[in-house]
């Protein structure tokens, strides 16, 4: 995203306040980022407070020289996305009927990029009809309009109208800012550990928290695919527009994996399964002795190792990914090899700033002809869009 510029357009609402932290989290994204307000937007947070978050000059009055001449017309067709939020009754209004009356209106009107609105206002007033009507009319020009939350607003009255959570204005923008390459495609993502019961209060697991695998369905379904997440359980939410399916054993993930394979043309198993289950599981809590206990493990089933076996059924790209903690090259390329895999993502989970629960990994990506990619380190979802190229690159040479 650092090539991004995006501008944040804020009108007169109370929600204002909202928008700081929409503004810093995509400051943290590494976009771009300007800020224009309407004069009754600097009613209820000023200027410097986003000059401040932003690290640019913020232009809230045409006529005070605080752009270039041309600024109104420059920075709509600089920007990669306009979002406007809060979006008022009256600001909407404007948009609808083409009012260009200050430096936000005006800018609109000559904008080449595109637009989301983020409409914030008291439930009667948003389900007034005219406002509904000035809603269509913009839907129907192509700008995006993004629901607003219900629940209590600032005037006491309940119902729908509340500016939506900056985490999700974020969530939404990175979609619109991101190559729709993935459009057409239905990509499969299994995530996080799986938990094998010893009893009804104990299970075998391990460290996995799903984080690399929710980032491989986020990025996907941000780029335009279709995503299906097959997940252990993690505390992670599912990523908004995703199918998720929770499962809990190695076996139920299994099932869940199989029944939906059929029409995918990317599988990337992240899960980490576990390798090994109780023969038998207690129906009551097994009770502490003066002895100790012996736990009788089974192998669970290879789940991707099942899936490599079967491609001549199912044509398309299957990737893995191993977690290692000695000779990491070597162990992954023979699991390649083993399980007829195109490719897979291997890490060293030693490593306190990759692998499980981190929030960064440093990979290798290595392909079934040997090609071995070092990849540093970086954030998972960078890691995650990387093996989306690499996957889809694949796909692509498949079907050539």
């Amino acid at each position: 995203m650092e090539s991004k510029q995006v501008i944040v357009g804020v009108t007169g609402g109370i929600a204002a306040y909202k928008a700081a932290e929409l503004v810093r989290l995509l400051v943290k994204s590494e976009i771009r980022t300007r800020v224009a307000m309407t004069r009754h937007a600097t009613r209820f947070v000023t200027p410097l407070t986003f000059e401040t978050l932003c690290g640019n000059p913020v232009i809230h009055d045409m006529w005070e020289g605080e752009g270039t001449a041309m600024a109104h017309i420059d920075w709509g067709q600089e920007a990669d996305l306009i979002i406007i939020a809060p979006a008022t009754a009256n600001f909407v209004a404007k948009m609808a009927h083409g009012i260009g009356d200050d430096f936000l209106s005006t800018m609109l009107l000559a904008a080449t990029a595109r637009v989301m609105v983020c409409p914030s206002m008291n439930t009667h007033m948003y389900e007034n009809r005219a406002v509904q009507a000035n809603l269509a009319l913009l839907r129907d020009r192509g700008i995006v309009v993004m629901d607003p939350g219900k629940g209590q607003l600032a005037c006491r009255t309940e119902g729908p109208g509340r500016l939506p959570e900056p985490v999700e204005i974020l969530d939404r923008a990175a979609a619109l800012l991101s190559p729709q390459d993935l459009s057409g495609l239905t990509i499969l993502v299994t995530a996080g550990p799986t938990v094998e019961p010893i009893d009804p209060v104990r299970f075998v697991s391990n460290r996995s928290s799903g984080k690399m695998g929710y980032a491989l369905a986020d990025a996907a379904r941000k780029r335009g695919a279709a995503v299906i997440l097959v997940s252990g359980p993690t505390n992670l939410t599912p990523p908004t527009g995703v199918e998720h399916i929770g499962v809990k054993s190695a076996e139920d993930m299994r099932t869940a994996v199989l029944d939906r394979r059929k029409n995918c043309h990317i599988i990337i198993k992240a899960a980490a399964v576990a390798d090994y289950r109780p023969r038998q599981s207690r129906d009551q809590k097994i009770k502490k002795g003066p002895e100790g206990v012996s736990l009788e493990l089974v192998k669970n089933p290879d789940i991707l190792a099942e899936l490599g076996a079967s491609r001549h059924d199912y044509p398309g790209v299957l990737v893995g990914f191993a977690a290692e903690t000695e000779d990491l090259l070597e162990n992954a390329t023979e699991k390649v090899r083993a399980k007829n895999l195109d490719m897979i993502v291997a890490n060293d989970v030693t490593r306190t700033d990759a692998g499980f629960d981190s929030d960064t990994n440093k990979v290798k990506i290595i392909t079934k002809d040997g090609a071995v990619e070092d990849v540093p380190l970086m954030p998972k979802g960078k890691v995650a869009d990387l093996v989306l190229d690499r996957s889809k690159a694949i796909l692509d040479k498949n079907f050539e």
